[in-house]
């Protein structure tokens, strides 16, 4: 087991749970953090759901080892798009319409695919050590697959980022809008369930339709659209690692994982 699900005075805790491995994420952690978010979704006695993860840091994104380990398997474009559309597009985009209210507590590293996680949540509280980063270019792919980083950040930000890798502090990404609140690492949990509390005490109904109302908002804007078709983007960079490189996994891995140290 990954992940760990607690309920407590109406808030739902999600808990990524492989500190070991900084909470990188292999196909079993993001079936279950699915479960975990779909029982959260169904409860009636859930108002706010809560998803943080334990240890050092939050999460250093995709399991690449993990997931270059099945050598018997053809690495095919077909192959890659499928898995990537059900764990990562699909997935985080399931997360992101709950009908709930949701809350990111973040911490440490948030690399990568960690933004696949973060991102979907409503609101992003961030311990003033947090660093997000989405150094994927490094792989021959124009970032991750579920393309927040436009909106999450403005397109001059989002390129910076992009062109050279680097990390964007917890306080940066409050200026531009992508964090709400910045606490020290020890208060990390106290203030994003102290958050939580304060939602919980609102109406269920009136949560509900606020958070259809913004969502509703941003896919009118083009949202939805945007992060479908950059996922095409991203497919083609997978297609050009496997013709270049005969592997899009271990194409630049090296470089990511000088990126995260």
């Amino acid at each position: 087991m990954y992940i760990r699900y607690g309920v407590a005075d109406k808030i739902a805790t999600i808990t990524l749970d492989r500190p070991e491995v900084a909470n990188a994420q292999n196909g079993e952690l993001l079936d279950e953090l699915d479960v975990a978010w779909s029982r959260a979704a169904a409860d009636d006695e859930v108002a706010v759901i809560v998803l943080r993860g334990e240890g050092k840091h939050f999460s250093a994104g995709h399991d690449l080892r993990g997931s270059s380990s099945a050598e018997s398997e053809k690495v095919t474009l077909e192959r890659i798009y499928r898995n990537e559309s059900r764990r990562y597009l699909d997935y985080s985009l399931r997360w992101r319409n709950v009908p709930k209210p949701s809350i990111a507590a973040v911490q440490g590293r948030c690399i990568a695919g960690g933004l696949l996680l973060c991102w979907p949540c409503d609101l992003i509280v961030a311990a003033e050590d947090a660093l997000f980063s989405d150094p994927v270019v490094l792989m021959g792919i124009g970032g991750v697959e579920y393309h927040g980083h436009t909106w999450e950040l403005g397109a001059r930000k989002a390129k910076e980022i992009l062109f050279t890798g680097r990390a964007v502090t917890a306080h940066e990404a409050e200026q531009v809008g992508m964090v709400n609140m910045v606490v020290p690492r020890g208060q990390l949990d106290a203030q994003s369930r102290a958050l939580a509390a304060r939602i919980a005490r609102m109406p269920a109904f009136g949560l509900r339709q606020a958070k259809r109302a913004v969502n509703q908002t941003l896919d009118v804007q083009g949202f939805y659209a945007a992060i479908q078709s950059v996922f095409d983007v991203h497919a083609t960079g997978h297609g050009n690692a496997l013709s270049v490189n005969g592997n899009a996994v271990l194409l630049g891995l090296d470089g990511m994982k000088q990126a995260i140290e």
